[in-house]
Formats: structure tokens, sequence, C-alpha cells
């Protein structure tokens, strides 16, 4: 056993600040982040992702590989809450199975990261494009997932506007930024 490796993973500051959580709420501690540092920190991170995306992509010539992999990462980002929803609505209600779907075909910026940080530990390379690959799928399966609401949904009452549903999900803030930066 590489004991060097284990000493490595457990002194990770990601996991002793959430070991630092836990204990934090075991203890009932009045340890919190003020909700505008959180949403600040958020909007930070998405910015810097998007921000290095576009700075190394800026660095790139435009192939047909980037071009097929920003279409291929788009029809993922379609196909899985396709699937996704069927499979869960036969167990959860039309509502949530769609937030899980689209939830699920929206990549993480978080996932991402930790992607990123075990593939540089690695030593593997990661192309810039992919940045900018992250931020196409993040749309796409949020209009999905609600689009598939909207059509399973039998409550009239809670009918959901498509055209409003597909503007928000490229004006919301957090999607906004990673795009434009």
């Amino acid at each position: 056993m590489n004991y060097n490796l284990l000493i490595e993973n457990l002194t990770n500051p990601a996991l002793l600040f959430f070991v630092l959580g836990v204990l934090a709420v075991y203890l009932k501690s009045d340890l919190e982040i003020p909700a505008n540092s959180s949403k600040f920190i958020s909007l930070y991170l998405l910015f810097a992702i998007g921000f290095k995306g576009g700075q190394e992509l800026s660095h790139e010539v435009f192939t047909m590989e980037i071009g097929w992999s920003m279409l291929f990462g788009v029809f993922i980002c379609l196909l899985i809450p396709l699937y996704t929803f069927f499979i869960l609505k036969r167990k959860l209600s039309v509502f949530d199975a769609g937030a899980i779907a689209a939830a699920y075909g929206s990549v993480s910026a978080v996932t991402f990261v930790t992607a990123v940080s075990y593939l540089e530990s690695q030593q593997l390379l990661l192309h810039g494009h992919m940045v900018a690959i992250m931020a196409l799928m993040e749309s796409p399966s949020i209009i999905i997932g609600l689009i598939l609401i909207s059509i399973f949904n039998k409550d009239e009452s809670n009918d959901i506007k498509k055209r409003s549903v597909i503007r928000h999900s490229f004006t919301n803030g957090s999607v906004l930024i990673i795009l434009g930066s």
C-alpha cells in the first residue's frame, strides 16, 4: 500500500474543509458562510472556469476535432435527460424526474473542476476547449428537463411557459457568467 498517496489524499484541503463542516454540524457550531459570500464565491468560481477555458480556447486553432467534440457534448447533454427522465418517472413524480434528469444532463462545475484536478495530478493534459464544451452543456439539459415536465405534467395549474424557460436557461446568472467569461 502506498502510504504517501494515502496521507496526501487525507491531507487534501478540500477534504479537510469537508470534515470541518461535518464536525461543525456535529458540534452544533454557529459556523456558516454568509449568503452573499457564498454566492460571490460561486460566481467567482464560474467566472474563473469560463475565463480559463476561453483563454485556453483562444490559443487553439479551431479544428474539426474541436467542432465534433462540441457537437458530441451538446448531443450527450440532450440525450442523458431524455432516457434518465423515463427511468426516473417510474418511481418519482414528473417534477422530480425532470429536475433530476436535467441535473444529470448538465455538467456540474464542481464535478468538472474535480475531474480536471485529478487529470492534472496524473499529469494528463486537458485541452482548453473542454471548458467551452462544459459551458455549452448547461442550458440544453435544463431546457430538455423542463420541456419533458411540461409535456408529461397533467396538472394544468402548474403549466410551464416554454418561452420563459428557454429565455431563463440562457440568461440565468451562473449560465451567463460561464458562457460570457
